[in-house]
């Protein structure tokens, strides 16, 4: 399916837009000629990807929280906006210990707010929750999750994603079906990618380190997860609404690309030149997933995506991005790349 054809001149609203996912979904949409209107707060960090490049220059940026009520559903009116995409999100584990309470604000509340908009406004035709693979509840498999399996996070973060999803369906099932829009929820794996500046996250961590010469603390070597390029669940996402997909879909990498940290951060030194790093382990911290796996074989099934980049090349890809003298233009390389190469 051309996309360039497809979004070209659609009106797509994004909650989050100011993030490092929302940032890069922008940019595709731009390149692809869309009408992106966004809401979300300012940028979390300073530096951010969403002032790197300029992206308010380039679509209509609306800063408001996902809280609001009345504003988000003013704002989604006003617009009238024939796709939404809901990222907005407080999207780390360790801060959802710190604060659960906002945590479920946002990840809860947010979501049933963006749906009570879309209730209200009748342009809405399609829908997508940008959620998590850590929705599901975690019995340290060393396989795959599927679509099909409990959905029950276990820390405030992922359990409050859980619980998004099931606002999802809930609404759909008591307000969306006549009105046939279709409703996506879309659990992705770990992304990585240039202009992530966010804390405690492992390539972000990298990257501050390994500018400053320091060395690269790593707190969970053995944690496997399924780390992949930002690009390819930001296309998946654009693929499954050409499509006219419906329901819960996995976006993840293939199973070899599933690895340890300690794998990712080799993989960082590899193209990073002179970067070191050492294991800083320690028990006395909150509860995370040790393994975590999705099986992504659905979306593979019914509408034969499957992920352009391994894992390897997606830490290519992000070094290059991040000692790169044109962001910008580095970044529009990069998806030029992954759209056609």
């Amino acid at each position: 399916m051309n996309l360039h054809e497809f979004y070209k001149n659609k009106k797509v609203f994004i909650t989050g837009h100011t993030g490092f996912k929302g940032s890069w979904l922008c940019k595709v949409l731009n390149m692809f000629e869309a009408k992106v209107a966004g809401y979300a707060l300012e940028p979390s960090t300073d530096p951010s990807l969403f002032k790197i490049i300029n992206l308010e220059n380039d679509m209509r940026s609306h800063i408001g929280d996902v809280r609001n009520t009345k504003l988000l559903c003013k704002t989604l009116s006003d617009l009238k906006p024939e796709i939404v995409i809901h990222i907005a999100a407080q999207p780390l584990v360790r801060e959802s210990y710190k604060d659960p309470v906002v945590t479920y604000q946002t990840n809860v509340m947010g979501t049933v707010n963006i749906l009570e908009a879309i209730r209200k406004c009748d342009t809405v035709i399609h829908f997508i929750n940008v959620t998590t693979d850590k929705v599901y509840q975690n019995n340290e498999w060393e396989w795959g999750y599927r679509e099909i399996d409990t959905l029950d996070g276990y820390d405030p973060y992922s359990n409050s994603k859980s619980c998004s999803e099931l606002v999802t369906g809930a609404y759909n099932r008591s307000f969306f079906t006549e009105r046939n829009i279709k409703i996506i929820t879309a659990r992705a794996g770990n992304v990585i990618g240039g202009g992530d500046f966010s804390i405690d996250r492992i390539i972000p961590d990298c990257v501050r380190a390994a500018s400053k010469r320091n060395v690269i603390a790593i707190r969970n070597p053995n944690s496997v997860r399924p780390y992949q390029h930002v690009l390819e669940p930001v296309y998946a996402y654009l693929y499954l609404i050409a499509n006219n997909a419906e329901g819960a879909y996995n976006i993840g990498p293939h199973y070899e690309d599933c690895i340890t940290t300690e794998t990712l951060v080799r993989l960082f030194a590899k193209y990073w030149k002179d970067a070191v790093w050492e294991d800083v382990s320690d028990t006395n911290v909150p509860h995370e997933a040790n393994f975590l796996r999705l099986d992504s074989s659905k979306i593979k099934h019914d509408f034969s995506w499957h992920p352009k980049w391994n894992v390897e090349q997606a830490v290519k890809k992000t070094v290059e991005w991040y000692q790169a003298e044109d962001p910008a233009k580095m970044m529009e390389r990069q998806i030029e790349e992954y759209l056609h190469g």
